[in-house]
């Protein structure tokens, strides 16, 4: 077992950012820039390669769904001699939003992998995966299988040699040996922990209203 490492414990972390991604989908539009630029200001301070990795790999999702937005949202025409074949104002301030919202969450995760190595994100899924018993279920296999996932996916698309097709199929082909052992961090609830969440949960509340 490893040693407690960090001051929060990893599972804290991963609600941080659960919590944050969805107090953005409640905000409104002037105070979503202000706390999305805030933690764009964070994450290009404290992990910038990595959220530049993020953004690069995403560019044309978040292209995709700006234009989706864009054309599908009705509204008034920004060009009026394009008729119905015209982007509505609507659309775009829509769609901007949306892509704000979704440069946070890339933002946030991108400090979230910098800061959690594979044995921290598993030891916090594991933790978080406590009801899975009640159902009867392995939380440490879940923990495991997600965790892994969630790490050779990262791996597999920051590589940019790579086609599609490989990536996928890397996804699905065992990256684990039979015989190998995974060791989880030994880490504990501290009152920094309940602390931090009492705060973002009353945070959550008051966005939400």
């Amino acid at each position: 077992m490893g040693q407690h490492l960090g001051k929060l414990h990893p599972a804290t972390q991963i609600l941080v950012w659960c919590l944050l991604v969805a107090a953005m989908q409640f905000l409104a539009p002037a105070r979503l820039m202000i706390a999305g630029a805030v933690v764009l200001a964070f994450a290009c301070a404290l992990s910038r390669h990595k959220f530049v990795q993020l953004l690069r790999r995403t560019r044309w999702i978040m292209l995709s769904l700006w234009v989706i937005y864009a054309f599908s949202t009705p509204g008034q025409a920004l060009l009026e001699e394009l008729g119905v074949f015209s982007p509505s104002r609507e659309g775009l301030l829509d769609g901007g939003l949306q892509l704000m919202r979704l440069l946070v969450a890339l933002a946030a995760l991108a400090i979230l992998l910098d800061r959690l190595h594979r044995q921290q994100l598993m030891a916090g899924l594991y933790a978080l995966f406590v009801p899975l018993q009640w159902l009867g279920l392995s939380r440490e296999r879940m923990a495991v299988r997600l965790a892994l996932t969630l790490h050779y996916a990262e791996v597999a698309m920051l590589r940019e040699t790579r086609t599609w097709q490989a990536v996928l199929q890397s996804l699905f082909e065992p990256q684990v040996a039979a015989n190998q052992t995974l060791e989880l961090p030994v880490c504990r609830f501290t009152l920094l922990d309940g602390l931090l969440l009492a705060g973002l949960v009353l945070l959550l509340g008051v966005a939400v209203r």
